[in-house]
Order: C-alpha cells, then structure tokens, then sequence
C-alpha cells in the first residue's frame, strides 16, 4: 500500500499539520493545502430513488453506485435512515474498508397510509416493539421512525397538506425505551409541532424538523440530542410547485433561518443530511445561507458528526486545493480523497 502524506490546514479546527496515510513516515504528497478528516452524511437513503409518484426502493447495485459516488466526494461515512433494510443492513454489518462507513436503521416505522406506499411495508402500533427487535438484531443501530406524514393515497401521490401523527406516544415511547435498552438510537422524521412530544420522550435525533421551537431546542440539546434539517429536501425549489407551495417553502426557509443558529446555544448536533435529493457540499452551503458559519456548517459535516455517531475520522481525509471557509464552492470538488488509509481519488 502506497503512503500519502497531507500538509496543510485542517478543518475545522484550523490546525495546521502534517497527516501520514500508510505504512512508512515518508510518501507522496496528497494535492490540497486544506483537508478535512472526512466528511459524514447523517442523513442518507442509500436504496431510494426518485419514482413517479414518490420515492421507490433500489436494490444493492444501486446502493453501492451510491457509495461510490458518496466516497469520491470525500464522505466517509453514512447513517442510512430508511430503505430496504435487506440491502442497508448487510451494508452496516459487513464493514469494507472500499467504501465509507455505513450504519443502517433498517426499515421505515409507519402505519399504513403514513408514508410512500412503494418504499415501506407498514407496521401497526401493536407489531411496532416486534419490528423494532427485528431491526436491532438484524444490525441496525439506529431506527427510523416516521413520526408525522401527510396522508398518502395507495397509488403513491400525498393528498392534501395536512399532516398527522403516526402513532400514539405511548408505543412511541415503548420504542424510544427499547431501542436504549438494546444501544440502539431513534431518528424521527417530523415536520410539525408533534416535534415537542416526540422529544419529550426521549428521540435521539430530528430529522427535518421544520417545526422546530427555541424551547425544542432546549430540551433536545439538554440531553445531547441531534438536529439534521436537510435543507436540501425541505427548502429547495420543486419542479412546476404553485404559487401557495412557493410561499410554504419560502417560509418555511426564514424560519429556519431564525432558528438554526440557536441550536449550538443550546447543545443540539446539527448534522448535514443529503437525503434522496442534496449533496453533503450543497448542505454545508445551505447551513449556511441559513445562519451557520462557515466553521459550523463543516463541523456539522464531519467532526461533530463522528462525535455524535461515536466515530473519528483517523484513517480519512478529503483534502481542497482552497480554503473552503472562504470558498465553499470547493467543497463540490476535492482535490483528493483518502478512504480508510487508502487514496481513492
């Protein structure tokens, strides 16, 4: 195995240094004078893809030219919330040094009508604790529980914008317990005020969270709670949306600009999420046209990511041939990667 060596300022901590990738002290030197010891997607669907009417599940070829596209743009690892839990759970158990670091939550928590109908298979309240043992010991680490979703026809299409809570807090909490009990963490989907409840319970991370309240903030963070808002899914600009659907997202865009930067005050994990739909890169400059500095946006993206996944980031590293706190448009385009000890690009 060949040795790398990087020299130069690394992110985001400004430190300069010298990194050796490899088994002597003495090797070629990476290209980029800026590195960071790789990025995280915290928010990923490795086995979905866009379908006519929502979302679909892809099979494992899809999920590993995912991968690759993932690890040429410098992600190390990857918390696949949701998708076809045959295809993500062999991933989180079979760890490859060829590829980032995948830790699955399996399956999709709904009920029927709760969620698109070609991307889950429904679970009931009264099977919910069954599932989530299933999960747990097929390897899945995190659950992903949709915790409110508008009603969805059996054809796929969402009817209406009303949006409704999935399951009594009872079971939720049921859950929330078990998952503690057995090392695993709760990721909850949810985009209305039902955030509140869901993290009185006990959830360990929100995703979108487009409700979000100061107070929310401080009870998450309380505890060392998790915030990933996938700007990319909530607030980008959709193909053919109405005037009344220009105005939601457009409001929906100032208020998390309010509350964004509050949630560091507070103790919440902000992560970056690609969803089925973003890049990492194109969240970190989201983050940050939405109230985080640039420092925040790429601590989200990597070092407070592994901390609150229980990673580090030793053995990789995405390095920039500029300083992306002044220009994060290099963040789209790495001047090399290094994926566990190992220069892939």
């Amino acid at each position: 195995m060949a040795t790398w060596v990087f020299e130069g300022t690394v992110l985001p901590s400004g430190d300069a240094a010298r990194v050796v990738f490899g088994p002597g002290e003495i090797g070629e030197v990476l290209p980029g004078r800026y590195g960071v010891p790789g990025l995280v997607d915290s928010h990923c669907h490795l086995t979905m893809a866009a379908g006519p009417n929502g979302p679909v599940l892809r099979d494992a070829d899809f999920a590993a030219e995912r991968l690759g596209e993932l690890a040429g743009a410098g992600v190390s690892v990857v918390r696949d919330v949701g998708g076809n839990r045959e295809v993500t759970l062999e991933l989180a158990r079979t760890p490859d040094d060829s590829r980032p670091l995948v830790l699955a939550a399996g399956r999709f928590l709904a009920p029927e009508g709760c969620y698109f109908p070609q991307a889950y298979e429904p679970v009931a309240p009264e099977d919910l604790l069954a599932a989530v043992e299933a999960e747990i010991a097929d390897g899945a680490t995190w659950l992903k529980l949709v915790g409110d979703f508008p009603e969805v026809g059996p054809d796929g299409p969402i009817r209406g914008s009303k949006v409704s809570p999935t399951y009594g807090l009872d079971v939720v909490g049921a859950v929330v317990d078990l998952a503690h009990s057995r090392d695993a963490r709760v990721a909850a989907h949810v985009n209305t005020d039902h955030v509140s409840d869901l993290i009185r319970v006990g959830i360990d991370s929100v995703e979108h969270g487009t409700a979000l309240t100061e107070r929310d903030l401080e009870t998450l963070g309380a505890r060392g709670g998790a915030w990933t808002p996938t700007l990319c899914a909530s607030v980008s600009p959709s193909p053919n949306e109405t005037p009344e659907q220009t105005a939601r997202r457009k409001g929906r865009s100032e208020y998390l600009a309010s509350i964004l930067p509050l949630a560091e005050q507070y103790g919440v994990r902000v992560l970056t999420g690609s969803d089925v739909v973003g890049t990492v890169a194109r969240e970190i400059d989201m983050l940050v046209q939405h109230g985080l500095s640039v420092e925040q946006a790429l601590t989200a993206a990597s070092t407070g990511a592994q901390d609150f996944l229980g990673l580090t980031g030793v053995g990789n590293l995405v390095t920039y041939d500029a300083d992306p706190r002044e220009h994060p448009e290099v963040l789209a385009t790495p001047a090399a990667v290094v994926l566990n000890n190992r220069r892939i690009s």
